[in-house]
């Protein structure tokens, strides 16, 4: 399987991501997408894709958008332009907790989609809270490549991104009874071709794994827990899903080398 967005950089991570990573292995969980979110945390993710044999996004989280000027869009070129950047992002829209004034969500967003579209690099798109202005801009830019990352919107917007041409990231939230119990219904509206898994870890630890590890902190690791639950709901093997989750990731970020 592979986790195509994991927030590696993040500082629970900092004294133990070797074991991390191998423990990630371990499960099966063959490679991973280091997660860039400021132009400084998308040179760390790239640092640790190269340390560990991973991949990397660059960009800018729209919680960041306040703080992004004329350097920013350069210096993710830069970024974006290593061979282990497997797309720009994570970029979008989060009008749940605006940490970001909504113009300037909106223009960091369009600036990071015609840079993807510069490099010929897919897109890691969030979206919270932002239907339907969200779909708005990702249908008047015409975006060819992109995953919807960490989808837990409703019918609608999940309709709208497939009709965009969307991938979907699907994570730990299908495992929460009280905010994810409509993604076991959804999930089964994704194609089999659209399909992603992740773990946005160190975020969102499924809420019915038994024991919940230290700190409630979330890993790779538990990638297959997440996998499980989506064959449940569509009752498949999850030998299934994995399989074809993990074809879907390398057709949209172009990874070499899994099978």
């Amino acid at each position: 399987m592979i986790d195509i967005g994991a927030n590696l950089t993040h500082a629970s991570f900092r004294a133990d991501l070797a074991e991390v990573v191998a423990r990630a292995r371990s499960a099966h969980v063959e490679s991973l997408v280091v997660t860039g979110t400021t132009v400084e945390e998308s040179r760390r993710a790239v640092e640790i894709a190269e340390a560990f044999g991973l991949f990397a996004t660059a960009g800018v989280h729209p919680h960041h958008a306040r703080e992004c000027g004329p350097q920013t869009i350069p210096q993710l070129k830069e970024i974006a332009r290593h061979p282990r950047v497997v797309a720009v992002g994570e970029c979008g829209l989060d009008f749940n907790r605006n940490y970001s004034p909504h113009p300037d969500q909106e223009k960091w967003l369009v600036a990071q989609i015609e840079l993807a579209r510069e490099i010929s690099k897919p897109l890691f798109l969030h979206s919270r809270d932002a239907h339907p202005r969200f779909a708005q801009i990702v249908k008047q830019h015409r975006i060819e490549k992109a995953v919807a990352h960490c989808f837990t919107g409703e019918r609608e917007e999940l309709r709208a991104c497939l009709d965009l041409g969307l991938y979907i990231g699907i994570t730990g939230w299908i495992c929460d009874e009280r905010r994810g119990k409509h993604l076991i219904e959804l999930v089964r509206d994704i194609p089999r071709d659209r399909l992603l898994l992740e773990t946005d870890s160190p975020y969102l630890t499924p809420r019915d794994m038994h024991p919940q590890p230290k700190a409630r902190r979330n890993e790779p690791a538990f990638l297959p827990h997440i996998a499980r639950a989506v064959a449940r709901a569509l009752g498949r093997p999850v030998e299934e899903i994995a399989a074809e989750t993990t074809r879907n990731a390398r057709a949209l970020f172009g990874l070499p080398g899994l099978q």
